[in-house]
């Protein structure tokens, strides 16, 4: 009877002691998946809040850029109209506005200076192409298609030159000059223009008392220098 008694609990012993042991190793493991979990949500968590991260960064860069082409549009479409405004321009005979188109960029050819006005001379492709070749010093006209301008400036004094200088202020007035002796045979096949520029409204307009000719009789004095007074400067 001593000795039954002594394995049962020899037995129970064992159980409980073998319980304890599933139970911790549970405990463990429930402990373990537990931590396992939260760290697969903390990496869940910080991707998340990377991808938010970004996905901000990419919206704010996009919308930057959206802004700064729409200004861009934006004053692109201000000078594309008021380059449209001005190249509709016709002068009383016809010349238009817009065969001078670009003229903005041509080459310099000379300057010049009145009391009244500060003038620079530009000229198309055609026409200094033909400078550099010696024309008009070698005795050769100016081809079709020549066109010169001579653009003029409201002289002002300047307050940061250290020394007295006049310098353009307003502009004032862009006087034309092309070459088409078909369209201008009694003018030297020179076409004259002079189209005005008011800054207060910013516009141009055709100056009404300038006919195809009104600057022949001017430029009769350089016939034989194909009727144009400026030289290409060396530079």
């Amino acid at each position: 009877m001593s000795s039954n008694t002594a394995e049962s609990r020899s037995g129970l012993e064992n159980f409980l002691c073998e319980g304890e042991h599933t139970v911790a190793e549970l405990t463990t493991k429930s402990i373990a998946q537990e931590q396992q979990v939260q760290q697969e949500q903390k990496i869940e968590t910080r991707t998340t809040v990377e991808r938010i991260a970004g996905f901000t960064i990419v919206a704010t860069a996009v919308a930057v850029l959206a802004v700064l082409v729409a200004a861009a549009l934006f004053a692109q479409g201000q000078d594309n109209n008021n380059n449209k405004d001005k190249y509709s321009l016709k002068s009383p005979s016809g010349i238009a506005f817009s065969d001078f188109r670009g003229y903005e960029d041509w080459s310099v050819v000379s300057s010049a200076r009145t009391d009244e006005v500060l003038k620079v001379i530009v000229a198309n492709p055609t026409m200094i192409k033909a400078y550099k070749a010696g024309v008009p010093g070698n005795g050769q006209p100016f081809p079709e298609g020549s066109m010169i301008a001579k653009l003029q400036w409201k002289p002002k004094k300047s307050t940061e030159a250290p020394f007295v200088v006049d310098v353009p202020d307003v502009f004032k007035q862009a006087f034309l000059m092309e070459k088409d002796s078909k369209r201008f045979p009694k003018s030297g096949g020179w076409g004259y223009a002079v189209f005005n520029y008011e800054a207060a409204s910013d516009t141009f307009t055709a100056d009404s008392k300038s006919p195809s000719d009104c600057g022949y009789a001017c430029h009769t004095p350089v016939k034989a220098k194909d009727y144009i007074f400026h030289p290409y400067q060396k530079r």
